[in-house]
C-alpha cells in the first residue's frame, strides 16, 4: 500500500432535491481532486436528504429510492468520477425488484460502482428493511469499509468490520444534536443558524458542547484506537428537514487522534494524507493479534436478551 490522500466533506443538503445535492458533490469533489485526493466522501443519504423521510409513505420512498447500480444517481456520480479522476462515496435510499428499500451508501470511480453497503441498523423510516452484510473492498491499493451511522455505534460491527481486512472504514453519518437519554443533549436553537454571521460563537459553544462534538469524541476515537484503522468521518451541517446539524467531518488516524476536520459553516471538506505505517505501530495492531475468541466466541454470539421496546427520537 501507498500513501494516499482521502477527503471528507460536509453540506447542507436539501431534502428530496438529488439534482441539487449532487451538482455540491460534483464541485467539492472537484476541489478536492484539484488538492489531490483520491477519493472523497459524503455523509448518510447526502443525495436524497435524510431526516425529511420520516414522514414518507411507502409509496414515497419508492419514487425516492433507485436501483443500485442502473439508478441515475450511480450513473451520474460515475460520470462525475471519471471526469475529475476521485472516487466517491455517498448515500442514497435504494429499492429492489422486490420494492424492499434500503438505505445504502455507494463507492463509484470512473469504470462505476466499486462497493455498495445496507445499512444494517435503519431508522428513519418503518419501511427500511435492514442489510445482513457487511462490506469490504479495495479502493486505490487499500482496504476498506462502511457501516452507516447507528451501525458504528455497536461495536461489534466495527470489530467485524476490521476482521475482514479494512484498513479505513467510511462512517458517513447524520447525527448529533438531538434529544437523547445522554445528559446534556438535545436540539439546537435553528435561530441561531439563521444568524451564524452575526453571532458565530453562541453557535459554535452549541455545535461542540453535549448536544455534538463533545459527544462524538466520547466514541467515534476509540473505534479507531481499538481497532488500529483509519476512520472517515462524514456529517451534514445546517438544516436537515426541520433539524440542525453540526457537521464536525472528520478523519482519525489508528491512534485515535484527529488528523483532519472541517470546522467551517460553510459546505466543505477536509483532506487528510492516509499512511501504511501507523496500521501496525497503533496499538489496535497488537490488541487483534492478542485476542484469545476461544474464551468469548460464544459470549459475543449469544441472543440478545428480551427487553422494552425503545422509542427512538433520532438516533442517526
Amino acid at each position: 500500500m501507498e500513501d494516499i490522500k482521502i477527503s471528507t466533506a460536509q453540506f447542507e443538503h436539501k431534502s428530496g432535491d438529488k439534482e441539487y445535492n449532487l451538482s455540491v458533490i460534483e464541485k467539492l469533489a472537484e476541489k478536492a481532486a484539484g488538492e489531490g485526493a483520491r477519493a472523497i466522501a459524503f455523509h448518510e443519504c447526502s443525495v436524497t436528504g435524510y431526516t425529511f423521510a420520516r414522514k414518507l409513505s411507502k409509496e414515497q420512498m419508492l419514487g425516492l429510492a433507485e436501483f443500485i447500480p442502473e439508478g441515475e444517481t450511480v450513473q451520474k456520480l460515475t460520470e462525475i468520477s471519471g471526469g475529475l479522476g476521485i472516487s466517491i462515496l455517498a448515500g442514497l435510499f435504494e429499492k429492489d425488484r422486490e420494492d424492499n428499500l434500503y438505505k445504502a451508501y455507494v463507492c463509484v470511480d470512473k469504470t462505476g460502482l466499486v462497493a455498495k453497503f445496507r445499512k444494517l441498523h435503519p431508522f428513519i423510516n418503518p419501511h427500511l428493511v435492514p442489510g445482513n452484510e457487511y462490506c469490504v473492498f479495495e479502493l486505490h491499493g487499500w482496504k476498506c469499509g462502511i457501516l452507516i451511522c447507528y451501525d458504528n455505534n455497536i461495536i461489534e460491527n466495527v470489530r467485524a468490520t476490521a476482521l475482514l481486512g479494512a484498513d479505513i472504514i467510511f462512517m458517513p453519518h447524520v447525527t448529533m444534536c438531538t434529544p437523547s437519554t445522554r445528559p446534556g443533549a438535545g436540539f439546537v436553537d435553528t435561530e441561531l443558524w439563521k444568524n451564524r454571521e452575526t453571532d458565530p460563537t453562541s453557535l459554535r459553544l452549541e455545535f461542540d458542547g453535549m448536544k455534538g462534538r463533545d459527544w462524538l469524541m466520547k466514541w467515534l476515537p476509540s473505534r479507531a484506537y481499538d481497532n488500529g484503522i483509519y476512520v472517515v468521518f462524514s456529517n451534514p451541517i445546517g438544516m436537515d428537514d426541520d433539524q440542525l446539524k453540526n457537521g464536525c467531518s472528520m478523519i482519525i488516524d489508528p491512534f485515535g487522534d484527529i488528523i483532519a476536520e472541517c470546522r467551517s459553516f460553510e459546505d466543505s471538506f477536509t483532506t487528510a494524507n492516509i499512511v501504511p505505517l501507523k496500521l501496525k505501530q497503533a496499538g489496535g495492531y497488537r490488541y487483534r493479534k492478542a485476542r484469545r475468541p476461544e474464551l468469548y466466541k460464544h459470549i459475543i454470539g449469544q441472543a440478545n436478551q428480551p427487553e422494552q421496546k425503545v422509542v427512538w427520537l433520532n438516533p442517526g
